[in-house]
């Protein structure tokens, strides 16, 4: 009986040492593991290609910059509009989607070196009965913009706020590709779209939409991290850095905004 319990006992921490090992092991894959958040409808940024895999500049260059620090990487297709949230909640660790480093949005996140810039530009169907050539023009007709961009900002402080359009033709959108689709279907549904400039460009090569104004704003795109953590923005400014210093980097350009 002594035996069988002596047995038993060494079976017992056997047992717990390999769990503990096991835990071990499971967790140092989580802290290797990075969750990059995104919105999938800003080609060349961020879109899907047809077998569903999230594709673009951002998602390419985040990935390189983060795989080669030796963290494995899964990305997330979030409504833009939810990123920092999600952020905040510990649900993602990085947010990779053309988002404008701002004042506010540094008071709730931490934001990499900047690492492209734009402005905003002014969609409209080819062929459609709509005439913009300045900014006044924009209240003859329903105005259109993702929630939670620069764009919508832009049209709700220059335009909503301050008396110039309508607040009744201002059309807010969860996705870009939705307000595409309601530009092609006619001026009935919106007669414009305000959209960062080199996503407009993106759009206009399909020949169903053109620009028809651009807008100065002069806008710096940002890799975010939850506030306070400095050791992982460090991490990407480093990476950054790096990057951009290789061909990678052109080739990068090359493949999303010359092709």
């Amino acid at each position: 009986m002594k035996n069988e319990k002596k047995i038993f006992s060494i079976i017992l921490v056997l047992a717990m040492v390999i769990g503990t090992v096991a835990l071990s092991g499971c967790t140092q894959e989580t802290e290797n593991k990075i969750i990059v958040g995104t919105s999938a409808d800003f080609k060349p940024f961020e879109y899907k290609a047809q077998n569903g895999t999230i594709i673009g500049f951002d998602i390419d260059l985040i990935k390189k910059i983060l795989t080669d620090q030796g963290y494995t990487v899964e990305v997330q297709d979030i409504g833009f509009d939810s990123l920092i949230p999600a952020l905040q909640t510990g649900k993602i660790n990085v947010i990779a989607a053309a988002m404008t480093i701002t004042d506010v949005r540094k008071q709730q996140v931490d934001f990499s070196n900047p690492y492209y810039n734009a402005n905003q530009a002014v969609l409209v169907k080819v062929g459609a009965d709509v005439n913009i050539t300045n900014i006044n023009d924009l209240a003859n007709y329903s105005v259109g913009a993702q929630t939670g961009t620069t764009g919508w900002g832009w049209i709700n402080d220059t335009l909503v706020a301050t008396g110039k359009l309508d607040k009744s033709k201002f059309n807010s959108y969860e996705l870009y590709t939705d307000a595409v689709s309601d530009l092609i279907n006619g001026p009935t549904r919106v007669g414009a779209i305000v959209i960062d400039s080199p996503v407009a460009k993106a759009f206009a090569k399909s020949g169903n939409v053109k620009i028809v104004l651009n807008i100065t704003t002069n806008e710096s795109y940002g890799f975010a991290v939850e506030k306070g953590n400095a050791e992982l923005v460090n991490k990407i400014n480093t990476g950054l850095t790096a990057v951009m210093a290789t061909t990678y980097w052109e080739d990068l350009v090359e493949k999303y905004f010359t092709t």
